[in-house]
């Protein structure tokens, strides 16, 4: 279903240099997508666009940091200008935290995780959405299974992905008679590079990874199921067995889940 349904699709990926986003992007490519990817690293976008070229789909760099709401009204304008339209918007940009909250020096660090996995979100689908309902395209957003239930030393990164989780759920309702749809994913542990990126307690990268990789989803199984979901313009995506089992498991027995997601923290996995 999927390559009947990415063929010709315009589709604007943030985060797109590394990562979910990028093998997203490398994913669409061979299926005909015409790709915008935004990231801050001009470099890391230019290979990126390079090998989707390589791959067989039509792609731009745009650089872009999403928490600068002029940079994210630049990255649609782009996109219009160079391929007339937007059929698919993932909001996939974000970074991660690594420290607890009475570890850190300040609240900057809380601000920071908001403004780019929140409202770099807000700011990216507020421009785009008068394009969407052109086209009656797709809004995908890319949470995280710390966006339905909070996990010790992530308390600013689980806000912004609770938050996310809140304003996606409601503008899906609000833009259902748009013929815009909007799919809601919740990966778990992810074998990519964001936790060595993710920002510790005085407000800089930790550069430390914690996830075992061995123990984690596969990044290239991860981007198939969220194509296949945003194809199927499924309602919402929680990608793993124990994340699913865990939201029933918080109705019945919260403390146990609190249990769990500090173990698995401490895992890695």
């Amino acid at each position: 279903m999927a390559q009947h349904a990415f063929k010709d699709n315009v589709v604007v990926i943030t985060g797109g240099s590394s990562g979910i986003g990028r093998e997203i992007a490398y994913q669409l490519s061979p299926l005909g997508a015409r790709l915008v990817l935004a990231a801050r690293d001009p470099e890391l976008l230019d290979a990126v666009v390079s090998e989707c070229r390589r791959r067989g789909g039509q792609a731009i760099g745009v650089r872009t940091d999403v928490s600068v709401e002029a940079e994210c009204a630049a990255l649609i304008e782009r996109a219009i200008e160079e391929f007339g339209r937007i059929d698919t918007l993932i909001n996939n940009a974000g970074i991660s935290m690594r420290a607890r909250f009475d570890e850190l020096d300040g609240t900057e660090p809380i601000e920071r995780l908001m403004r780019i996995n929140y409202f770099g979100s807000v700011y990216c689908t507020w421009h785009a959405l008068p394009h969407l309902k052109s086209s009656r395209g797709r809004i995908v957003a890319i949470s995280s299974l710390a966006g339905k239930t909070g996990v010790p030393t992530l308390t600013g990164y689980s806000a912004s992905k609770h938050a996310m989780a809140g304003f996606f759920d409601s503008l899906r309702q609000e833009i259902a008679r748009d013929g815009v749809s909007v799919t809601l994913v919740y990966p778990g542990f992810v074998a990519t590079d964001i936790g060595s990126r993710a920002i510790g307690p005085r407000g800089t990268t930790v550069g430390v990874r914690n996830v075992v990789r061995s123990r984690a989803m596969p990044v290239e199984e991860c981007a198939k199921s969220i194509i296949e979901a945003s194809a199927r313009r499924r309602r919402e995506l929680v990608m793993t067995a124990r994340g699913k089992v865990g939201q029933w498991l918080k109705l019945m027995v919260p403390g146990t889940v609190d249990r769990i997601t500090s173990r698995a923290l401490e895992r890695g996995w």
